[in-house]
């Protein structure tokens, strides 16, 4: 059958450089694939338009999904691609993650025209993230060190870096690597030292449940190491009732066979981590999910509940 016989299938995806590029490159990969058009519903999303607050205080990292979802569910179009840290652990009725492909480099990186690693910061240095996580883990390593809020697309956070308002800042290597900037990367930050986000690096694929055409597609695209390691770092998340309000690091990595599960949980107001870690070999998801559960309920023994209920305060 030719192309043209085929109506196109439309990809909701946010207007920002990264997003687009993660649309495209799924874009080209199902065009070449299936011999069918595919095309782009640029969107702009509430976590795109408020720049002013964290996100933590606002809605959280949903409010980047939610147009798009809207988009899905109007027939507009029929699939989303998200940067899977940005998916919230609970998708509405009627959604589905289709697929969750290959990892690109999980790691954060250090961005500075100055200072070449965090160890070479000097004290009091300005450094940019609004990310709890991040903050959370700096803090423990670097008490000295000034955590200022940082909003906006790669692109802002660098300019921002650029007119000199903050030493250095922490992105995902991810992005800064698909954009062709990883020049920008002054230092990759191992795992052991700044735990990653659950699904950093990693691309998901939501559509609307009941096209089951579309699904089978869909699924041709996952990486299934990718995707049971995102399961077990993303149950922990969910378990603890995990959103961009909870400084909680959850990253999963295939050693000989085997998935190693490590997270930590930082306390809102002070500088203390707690961290538990756990290796087993998961056939499906249910295992990976239960991996990631097990893992939470460590973290939440060690905590305690003044700890927890510090996380939660609204409840």
């Amino acid at each position: 059958m030719s192309t043209t016989a085929l109506s196109p299938w439309v990809i909701a995806t946010r207007e920002s450089r990264l997003a687009l590029w993660q649309a495209e490159h799924v874009r080209d990969i199902l065009s070449r694939r299936f011999g069918r058009p595919v095309d782009l519903l640029g969107m702009t999303t509430q976590g795109d338009q408020i720049l002013d607050r964290a996100l933590s205080k606002v809605g959280g990292k949903g409010l980047f999904v939610k147009e798009l979802e809207v988009a899905l569910e109007e027939g507009r179009a029929h699939l989303a691609v998200h940067s899977l840290k940005d998916v919230p652990m609970e998708l509405p009725d009627g959604f589905v993650l289709a697929a969750v492909m290959e990892r690109e480099d999980p790691r954060d990186a250090l961005v500075s025209s100055r200072y070449a690693s965090i160890e070479a910061l000097p004290q009091g240095a300005v450094v940019g993230t609004s990310s709890l996580r991040r903050l959370a883990q700096l803090r423990a390593l670097r008490p000295d060190l000034k955590i200022e809020p940082l909003r906006g697309n790669l692109d802002t956070r660098l300019r921002k870096l650029d007119d000199g308002q903050y030493d250095a800042i922490v992105l995902a290597a991810a992005g800064l690597k698909r954009l062709g900037l990883e020049g920008r990367i002054r230092a990759l930050i191992a795992p052991s030292v700044m735990l990653p986000a659950a699904g950093q690096g990693a691309l998901g694929i939501e559509i609307r449940t009941g096209n089951a055409e579309l699904a089978d597609a869909i699924a041709s695209l996952a990486h299934m190491p990718t995707w049971l390691a995102t399961l077990a770092e993303r149950a922990v998340s969910r378990a603890l009732g995990g959103s961009c309000s909870m400084p909680l690091a959850a990253f999963a990595q295939w050693r000989e066979g085997q998935l190693v599960l490590d997270a930590r949980l930082g306390h809102p107001s002070a500088s203390g981590l707690v961290e538990a870690s756990l290796s087993a070999t998961p056939a499906d998801a249910a295992e990976a999910e239960a991996m990631g559960q097990a893992v939470a309920q460590r973290l939440q023994e060690q905590a305690g509940p003044e700890w927890l209920a510090a996380l939660h305060p609204a409840a």
